[in-house]
């Protein structure tokens, strides 16, 4: 079975972050198990500088693990040539969960919810000269004249309600 991808878009401080917070708190209350990718488009350090998996990963290696009885961690070194594409990591990592959601990765073919904030854009990102046809849904904190189903900017019941209906049920 196929793991369903819903990426949640939007322009910088529009806050799709804390949509996704409530969006997972939400969806573990209905009892699914929950995936999540940040796309970065920077370069990103979770291995800070002193730390033995800094140093293992500064000695040459290419893969590293942090392991616990809590939680894993991995440091896989790649390149612009060997970066996993977003279907290729969620085949790769996330086939222990119901639903992945992603923050970012606004041009991949992926569903996507656009979170929309008046005050930083009068436009939204997915409907402009080039119209994202993977658009499901628009949180939004005020209303827009929209084709497809508008929530408020909190209404994460109202929005996790569409994705268990398209892609859970």
């Amino acid at each position: 079975m196929k793991i369903p991808v819903v990426s949640i878009v939007a322009k910088s401080g529009t806050g799709k972050t804390t949509l996704l917070e409530k969006l997972i708190a939400e969806m573990k209350c209905r009892g699914y198990k929950i995936g999540v990718i940040k796309h970065d488009a920077h370069r990103f350090d979770i291995d800070h500088e002193g730390k033995d998996s800094w140093r293992l990963t500064q000695a040459g290696a290419d893969t590293m693990v942090i392991s616990s009885s809590e939680k894993l961690a991995m440091v896989k070194k790649t390149s612009p040539q060997t970066e996993l594409s977003l279907e290729e990591t969620v085949e790769s990592y996330f086939q222990d969960v119901d639903l992945v959601l992603t923050e970012g990765f606004k041009k991949s073919a992926m569903p996507k919810i656009e979170v929309h904030r008046h005050e930083r854009s009068n436009e939204l990102l997915c409907r402009t000269e080039n119209r994202d046809e993977t658009l499901i849904a628009v949180a939004s904190d005020s209303s827009l004249d929209v084709d497809v189903p508008l929530y408020g900017i909190n209404d994460a019941s109202g929005l996790c309600n569409l994705i268990v209906k398209r892609y859970l049920s």
